[in-house]
């Protein structure tokens, strides 16, 4: 699912114009955006937890010649699934088969 099919998915469940829906798809993430932007957590309940994690900085060794590489800290977003999210994802498909990556039946790939 991409943008596009989500802003089609926000409009027919909530019986909006697409025009609608992205505009409420656009401030939700602006919303998130602008919390870690201030190093603040995003919690929606029941579907996780969006932070910042701060990453040290760090030297590292170039595989190719072994010379020392200094990686410089960095805050990186990060997203935690809540338990609904999690059980939402391990249930099976209708057919009682696991389901896989991209909602397909890990055993019908």
């Amino acid at each position: 699912m991409n943008k596009k099919d989500l802003i089609g998915k926000i409009a027919l469940d909530a019986r909006l114009t697409r025009a609608q829906a992205t505009r409420a798809l656009d401030a939700f993430v602006e919303g998130i955006r602008a919390g870690l932007s201030r190093g603040d957590r995003v919690t929606i309940s029941g579907f996780g937890s969006f932070g910042v994690l701060h990453r040290k900085a760090r030297r590292v060794r170039n595989p190719t010649n072994g010379s020392a590489i200094e990686i410089a800290a960095r805050r990186v977003p990060r997203f935690a699934p809540g338990n609904e999210l999690k059980s939402a994802v391990q249930q099976d498909d209708r057919d009682g088969h696991p389901v896989g990556q991209n909602g397909i039946g890990a055993d019908r790939r």
